[in-house]
């Protein structure tokens, strides 16, 4: 079969069977046809074609025209990916990818927002209650005290609130489903929302929705979020909704939330997803330390 063909049967084994992400199908799909445009004989490149030196070849390639350790790393593992699905079908004999060594990444501390600047947000007192105005500031709430992922918040359906437990049911990666606690300020905020639905005439089945009761897109969630962090200006640096998630993850953990608990409230399948927030907590050590030691301050 051409590799084009069997690219295709892949990205709809991930869309259908895996459940991936349109977000992430895409990246898939323009990774693996970069590969193979790249190859020299491109209508010609088939799965036995598929070789370590075709691979280091185009390693070596995206090296050097400068895309980044962490970029290169997500191109090899869509690659092994790719090779790994055509050995289960029988295409190749092995994967190999296994044997290409990854460049180092250099470790980076997820940013994050203070607990001060959040408050600060969330302190301001605006009486509007449009639909707008009550469904933008819900996203807000949820992404910070919830953890969800971007996804997670879209895929929403107003049947995932459970207002007699006060639960929020959130499907995640995997289609794991988690419950998280809802506070009691989301409550009043959810009750004004749906209110506003009813009002509005708007028939929908997700929790957040355009006016005309059509799912949110990713880049309007990260428009809203820009445009609502963007009214503190307690808050500096990237404005996202992943960025609300290491930030309630890195408050919890200062807070005294053990790591298992974060683990399980954040839906990470591994506790190594989770640790990387002691090191933003051993960096405000670290600062309050410099800041209050009196050796430290007098550089003695």
């Amino acid at each position: 079969m051409p590799v084009m063909d069997e690219i295709n049967e892949y990205i709809k084994f991930l869309s259908v069977q895996k459940r991936y992400s349109q977000r992430s199908v895409t990246i898939y799909k323009d990774i693996l046809l970069r590969f193979v445009n790249f190859q020299s004989n491109s209508e010609e490149f088939n799965a036995q074609s598929l070789n370590i030196s075709s691979i280091r070849l185009y390693i070596s390639h995206i090296g050097e025209v400068g895309l980044s350790a962490v970029t290169i790393n997500l191109h090899i593992s869509v690659l092994s990916g790719f090779c790994q699905y055509l050995v289960k079908r029988g295409a190749i004999i092995s994967n190999p990818v296994k044997v290409i060594k990854r460049p180092k990444r250099g470790k980076r501390l997820p940013h994050f927002y203070t607990e001060e600047s959040l408050d600060s947000y969330f302190g301001i007192n605006d009486q509007e209650r449009s639909f707008t105005y009550l469904r933008d500031k819900l996203i807000l709430m949820l992404l910070y005290t919830t953890g969800m992922r971007r996804a997670e918040l879209l895929n929403l359906k107003i049947s995932d609130w459970d207002s007699s437990r006060k639960v929020l049911r959130i499907l995640g990666k995997g289609d794991k489903v988690r419950e998280v606690p809802v506070i009691s300020v989301i409550e009043n905020y959810f009750s004004s929302y749906f209110v506003i639905l009813e009002e509005e005439l708007i028939d929908t089945t997700y929790m957040f929705c355009t006016k005309s009761g059509k799912q949110l897109s990713i880049s309007t969630l990260y428009n809203i979020v820009k445009r609502e962090l963007s009214i503190c200006s307690k808050i500096t640096g990237k404005k996202s909704p992943h960025v609300l998630r290491h930030s309630i993850a890195t408050h919890l953990l200062n807070n005294g939330a053990g790591l298992n608990n974060i683990k399980e409230f954040l839906g990470h399948s591994s506790l190594a997803a989770t640790q990387i927030y002691t090191h933003n907590s051993f960096e405000q050590l670290k600062k309050v330390f410099l800041t209050a030691h009196p050796r430290a301050k007098n550089g003695g």
